[in-house]
């Protein structure tokens, strides 16, 4: 895990579990079991939410990644340990459950 991965760990494992999972080039972001983001290169890019499209209303929107379908927050306010607690604990409300699979 590179240097950038572990910073965000960092800073956001005050607010709950973190985990980061390498994924096809990238790294995928939890947040207590929920997939929050995405980092791509040295860029935090997290899901849309009513609570982060309210709280990150002024950080850029973009894609994570060539072709990708999704438009997602680039975060860079890694120092207001604040809004990072109120962010993730917003969005985990409003993500929806991790699906679980069914048993054959």
């Amino acid at each position: 895990m590179n240097e950038f991965n572990e910073y965000v760990r960092d800073c956001f494992s005050e607010a709950g579990d973190i985990v980061i999972k390498p994924m096809m080039g990238g790294y995928l972001v939890y947040f207590k079991g929920k997939l929050i983001g995405d980092i791509c290169g040295d860029e935090l890019f997290l899901k849309r939410t009513p609570t982060s499209d309210r709280l990150l209303a002024d950080s850029e929107l973009r894609y994570p990644y060539e072709e990708s379908k999704t438009l997602m927050h680039v975060f860079d306010s890694f120092d207001d340990k604040a809004l990072i607690q109120e962010l993730l604990d917003g969005m985990y409300a409003e993500l929806p459950e991790k699906k679980t699979k069914k048993a054959r």
